[in-house]
């Protein structure tokens, strides 16, 4: 069973499903994982395009008015006004963070809870003067060594953080990561990227669902991937598993443009 890594998810245990968003993972009642697990607070501006979303997701700010972030995280394709996006500070809760309402989501029309994790949260009003994060649209930064960043719990089962922490993650191979020792063949290795220490220690977690993976490009940073699911955090033998962009990389830049982003 995968189990994501939203907040939601984690409320599931303690509220009744009619009390709660549809995110298929809350409905399903998936133990999910919230922060970055083993990081360190990260700076103000080091990652200006870090999004923080009200339903207990993360995202990045693809465009001026598009946030990318995992499918698990909304319900479905269509006209939202309830999601808040939180963006330009570290401290969540700092009296010059900037926020928008939404008015769109678009889920990967492919997803069923097994693969295809990722959306798009439309801002109802463009962002300006906030840096945006490019996707990965080759497999050539597709190893090495990423950072994670999230506002998700700081230990399996532990809170939402009120300052952004990161941490750097090794990329896992995906026969490693499909390995009996690790995940026995459930990582979609077309689509999906492993990313940890086999000893454990650090990881995302609940909460940093829909949040991005990233590491230097030629020009700066690159998105490589999307926070979308793991056993427990930061356990030993159990990487993360993000979304691998590059692989959807012509199909989120279609939806953006159909989307006027």
């Amino acid at each position: 069973m995968r189990r994501w890594r939203t907040l939601l998810a984690i409320l599931a245990a303690a509220v009744t499903a009619a009390t709660m968003s549809p995110n298929p993972a809350a409905a399903a009642g998936d133990p999910v994982t919230p922060y970055v697990v083993g990081g360190t607070r990260a700076a103000l501006g080091e990652f200006p395009w870090m999004v923080r979303l009200s339903m207990g997701c993360g995202g990045a700010l693809y465009s001026p008015t598009l946030v990318l972030t995992a499918a698990h995280c909304v319900s479905r394709t269509g006209a939202n006004t309830s999601i808040t996006a939180t963006l330009g500070v570290v401290d969540l809760q700092s009296s010059s963070r900037v926020t928008r309402k939404s008015n769109y989501v678009y889920r990967a029309p492919g997803y069923n809870g097994n693969g295809d994790d990722w959306a798009f949260i439309r801002l109802a009003n463009p962002v300006t003067g906030v840096a945006t994060l490019p996707i990965a649209t080759s497999t050539a930064y597709d190893t090495g060594t990423f950072t994670v960043a999230g506002w998700g719990a700081n230990r399996e089962g532990g809170a939402q953080q009120r300052y952004l922490l990161k941490a750097n993650v090794p990329f896992v191979s995906d026969a490693t990561c499909n390995s009996s020792s690790m995940y026995g063949g459930q990582v979609i290795a077309a689509e999906e990227i492993c990313a940890g220490y086999t000893a454990g220690g650090v990881d995302t977690c609940q909460g940093d669902s829909g949040g991005p993976m990233f590491r230097q490009g030629a020009s700066g940073w690159v998105q490589v991937g999307i926070v979308s699911w793991g056993d427990g955090c930061a356990r030993p033998n159990k990487p993360g598993v993000y979304t691998q962009v590059s692989y959807f990389s012509s199909a989120i830049r279609s939806a953006a443009t159909s989307l006027g982003g």
